[in-house]
């Protein structure tokens, strides 16, 4: 339709009225490009949908669908075979975890002809319960992979917990010693610059053989790095280093599973922004139908 007259009739308020009613950017994008239809099958095709729609949340309550984050740029990412954070795998996961709740929830139903329309939405639909699993037990949240994504790992980590171990008993040992105690500001060990530390009360600094790495604002307390854990610590360092090389790796290897399904998640993005909206079209029909009474 000429745009011309989309705007002398203030089209585009309808639109924004509209997508006020909408709680997802899925929704709001669906509403903002709905143009006028003239075609009279296509309009009968679109009033069918609706139709079935309501007849579908009668029978079966509403379908297993929430919001989804936008995973334009990861799906960008895969396209270049380049590795994707853990959040952004959670992304993908929980679409991949939508579309088959979503297959499930349509595939109970014995009488699927009654919903011809709707069926291409959740017919279409890829799943990967193997992926889903796989990435779901290596990745705890978006700021934490799990012992078990790979031995290295596992390795890596029990090394890195034993030598703290290590450190801070000889660090405790200092802080409860006769001999240090009144040069120790508190009995704790703490971490500064990535090192394990204690806090020396700043005039007996020099009895404390080691290396100072912060000052507190006051000036009373340093918190110095003894000699006897300095080579722990760079342990711990050089560990960590390999943590993080094994946490990409394990990011990256994870991150190829998808690599090959890009298409097959931009059908299911495009599927489920249409389940939504008939979702939401529905509800809006049925809330006017209680609401307002037509004369």
């Amino acid at each position: 339709m000429n745009h011309f007259y989309l705007d002398k009739l203030e089209y585009n308020k309808i639109l924004e009225k509209l997508a006020t009613y909408c709680h997802t950017y899925l929704g709001k994008n669906a509403a903002f490009s709905l143009l006028p239809k003239s075609n009279k099958e296509e309009v009968q095709n679109l009033l069918l949908e609706t139709s079935q729609a309501i007849s579908l949340l009668d029978r079966a309550s509403t379908p297993p669908i929430s919001e989804i984050d936008d995973i334009s740029v990861y799906l960008k990412l895969l396209e270049n075979s380049t590795s994707l954070s853990a959040k952004a795998l959670l992304s993908v996961v929980n679409i991949l975890e939508m579309s088959g709740n979503l297959k499930d929830y349509f595939s109970d139903f014995t009488q699927l002809d009654d919903f011809y329309i709707l069926s291409p939405y959740f017919s279409t639909l890829y799943t990967n319960n193997t992926i889903v699993d796989t990435i779901k037990k290596s990745i705890i949240d978006e700021n934490n992979i799990s012992d078990t994504a790979s031995t290295n790992l596992s390795t890596i980590r029990k090394k890195i917990r034993k030598l703290e171990q290590d450190i801070k008993s000889k660090l405790n040992n200092i802080l409860h010693s006769s001999n240090y105690s009144k040069y120790i500001q508190e009995n704790v060990v703490t971490i500064r610059n990535n090192r394990y530390v204690i806090p020396v009360k700043q005039e007996y600094r020099s009895y404390i053989k080691g290396f100072i790495h912060d000052i507190s604002s006051s000036g009373s307390t340093v918190f110095i790095e003894p000699l006897t854990v300095f080579e722990l610590n760079n342990e711990i360092n050089n560990l960590k280093i390999e943590e993080n090389n094994e946490v990409e790796k394990i990011l990256y290897n994870l991150s190829s599973l998808i690599f090959p399904y890009t298409n097959e998640l931009k059908i299911n993005i495009e599927q489920i922004r249409k389940i939504r909206f008939y979702i939401f079209k529905s509800n809006l029909l049925q809330f006017h139908k209680r609401n307002y009474s037509y004369n």
